[in-house]
């Protein structure tokens, strides 16, 4: 008779095959930490630009403000004239706070309505004051929202239509034709 013990004999011993080995561990941890590795180095990555990107989109619009600041402050509109420039100093940014900006004009000897004004705008970073300095070409001329009021609000006061004015040679040829 045949016992127990003869017929697992082609089979390999339970106790050394049973699991996995040490080895195998050890390399199945190494891909696994490898690849958590680079996940969490791109999300690293990802968020950096992304701050990046935030503060570049919020350094453009302080810029912005400034740049519109100065269209509407830098030659002052009075009695329908325009001024002479105003020199800025420490001025705020409109919409930013703790950021200052200077300008000062300087008029185009060649063309006189042409002025170059240099901006430095300056700000507080981690206890460190910063800045950043640039130059703009303005004409000299009526701010735009000004040009606005007036087309639109004064010559209502004034008893006209408002808005822009309209090109009539529609209605002018229909007098002709009428005639």
């Amino acid at each position: 008779m045949r016992t127990r013990r003869n017929l697992d004999h082609n089979r390999p011993d339970r106790s050394k095959r049973a699991g996995f080995t040490l080895v195998e561990v050890l390399l199945a941890m190494a891909i696994l930490l490898l690849g958590s590795v680079g996940i969490i180095s791109f999300l690293t990555f990802g968020g950096a630009t992304a701050r990046h990107a935030q503060l570049r989109t919020q350094a453009a619009s302080a810029v912005e403000a400034v740049e519109a600041d100065i269209e509407r402050h830098m030659f002052p509109y009075e009695n329908g004239e325009l001024g002479d420039p105003v020199e800025f100093k420490e001025r705020p940014v409109p919409g930013v706070s703790g950021v200052v900006y200077g300008a000062k004009a300087f008029q185009n000897p060649d063309l006189p309505r042409e002025y170059r004004i240099d901006i430095q705008m300056s700000w507080q970073s981690a206890g460190v004051k910063r800045g950043k300095t640039w130059s703009m070409l303005r004409i000299r001329e009526v701010p735009f929202g000004e040009r606005l009021r007036r087309e639109f609000i004064e010559r209502e006061l004034l008893g006209g239509s408002g808005g822009f004015k309209q090109n009539n040679s529609s209605s002018e040829k229909s007098d002709e034709d009428k005639q």
